[in-house]
């Protein structure tokens, strides 16, 4: 990076409400570390904001002096696009601020709020809005590239929820985005990802859900994995709104509820959220728990919060994760036949496959209405390389690669942005199809310098 001198650096901190940080300062290595265990960057400057003026006063010194910027907010990405090797890091996990108006049914997130935080300040009031599936995720960068998760079927993506937002743009300035203020813009960060500005605040449609829901995990062998996929894939053609079905491929985890003779064994699992009455879950459930044998299952009420939790145990910080995604109309028998032989030979015990299910409202909503185009993506899989030692890179890392071949030809050739690597600058067009273009030319309008281009970068020279 362009070496601003020690001079200016200390006159960028006399500026600041949070902290900057050097290398040598305390706090530094737990400030530079994120979600993937394989991202171990060593940024020279960390800005840790603690509101706009910080952010506004950390773009001006980054654009000012030529210095590469990456931004952090919940740290989850999976090419680690929040840390920067040779720049600056800003770092927006300290404003983790959520307000919610239940009267109006919207919520107020900071860029540094995680699901969990979100979720926990919705529900005191029965609302909530369609986020992922691991609670330690930022709000930001799910809702930059898109987001889904258990209530998308019934109310849409994230950004089909995001109702406005502040941003600092390159130039500094603070601005409002909305369907009537800055309307390219607000159209653009509804999937553009990080390169239109650093949002300080977005703002929530809400919807009341829960405070219970029906849900748990229905787990059978992969034996059965065959006759059970494409009974559930039949069933899903009828399947209300308000239920979701996710499928994992994976080795069974030492659940509970599973006889310990299966721990370890592969199995094909059904994840299930319904969020309509929780009396009414048992008799739409039925189906799925005949469509084989199980080891075993775990089914009934539970907390909304709970459920947006369940995964935790399998996504915690720390491990070694490299991911694959495609897009799916449907799912294929020869995709399905291809799955089963792939999941007979993990690499590593925590690696897995989930298939997320869309469709619903998510399908409803125009291509072109946001920056997100995935509109006819039915299927959303995320092959999960994850391990813990670095000298399964190779075998873990190939594995991945070969299961995303074997599946392109039953593939869309779309992909969500959020599930691509740092590697994959080839399949950006991909994440927006006909969306690219004017994502160039909002991009050309307000960062023309590509201040914001440690991310799945939107180039405006394209």
């Amino acid at each position: 990076m362009a070496q601003p001198s020690q001079e200016h650096i200390e006159a960028l901190k006399a500026q600041l409400r949070g902290r900057l940080l050097q290398p040598d300062d305390s706090g530094y290595d737990e400030a530079r570390r994120i979600w993937n265990a394989m991202i171990d960057r060593r940024p020279p400057l960390i800005v840790q904001a603690a509101g706009a003026a910080d952010v506004i006063a950390a773009v001006n010194f980054a654009r000012d002096h030529g210095v590469l910027l990456s931004i952090r907010g919940g740290g989850h990405n999976i090419g680690g696009l929040a840390i920067c090797e040779d720049g600056m890091v800003l770092d927006l996990s300290q404003m983790k601020s959520v307000r919610i108006d239940p009267h109006a049914q919207r919520g107020y997130v900071e860029p540094g709020a995680t699901l969990r935080d979100f979720d926990h300040e919705a529900q005191a009031f029965g609302l909530a809005t369609p986020l992922g599936i691991n609670s330690t995720t930022g709000v930001a960068g799910l809702t930059l590239g898109g987001g889904f998760g258990w209530l998308s079927r019934k109310f849409g993506t994230t950004v089909d929820n995001l109702v406005s937002a502040q941003v600092v743009t390159a130039d500094g300035k603070l601005v409002r985005a909305s369907a009537d203020e800055n309307a390219d813009l607000f159209w653009a960060l509804r999937g553009g990802g990080g390169n239109f500005g650093v949002v300080t605040m977005f703002e929530f449609r809400l919807h009341p859900v829960g405070p219970e829901v029906y849900g748990g995990l229905i787990v059978y062998p992969l034996e059965q994995a065959a006759a059970v996929l494409p009974a559930y894939r039949e069933l899903f053609k009828s399947m209300p709104d308000e239920l979701t079905v996710w499928v994992v491929l994976r080795q069974a985890p030492p659940l509970p509820f599973l006889p310990p003779e299966t721990h370890g064994k592969p199995v094909a699992a059904l994840a299930i959220c319904y969020i309509g009455p929780p009396d009414k879950g048992p008799e739409l459930v039925e189906p799925l728990r005949k469509l084989g044998t199980p080891y075993g299952e775990h089914l009934g009420p539970m907390p909304l919060t709970a459920w947006q939790q369940a995964f935790d145990p399998l996504l915690t910080p720390g491990a070694r994760n490299y991911w694959k995604s495609h897009n799916f109309a449907g799912l294929d028998d020869g995709l399905i036949t291809m799955l089963i032989e792939q999941i007979g030979k993990l690499p590593s015990p925590q690696c897995e496959v989930f298939i997320g299910a869309m469709g619903g409202q998510t399908n409803r909503v125009a291509p072109d209405a946001t920056a997100y185009a995935s509109r006819d993506a039915n299927f959303i899989m995320n092959l999960h390389g994850r391990w813990d030692a670095p000298a399964d890179d190779d075998k873990c890392i190939s594995w991945a690669r070969e299961v995303f071949r074997a599946a392109a030809p039953f593939a869309l050739g779309s992909v969500y942005v959020n599930f691509l690597t740092q590697e994959e600058t080839d399949r950006i067009g991909a994440a927006y199809g006909p969306n690219y273009e004017r994502l160039v030319e909002v991009k050309r309008r307000y960062d023309p310098g590509n201040l914001f281009r440690h991310n799945h970068n939107i180039n405006p020279a394209a």
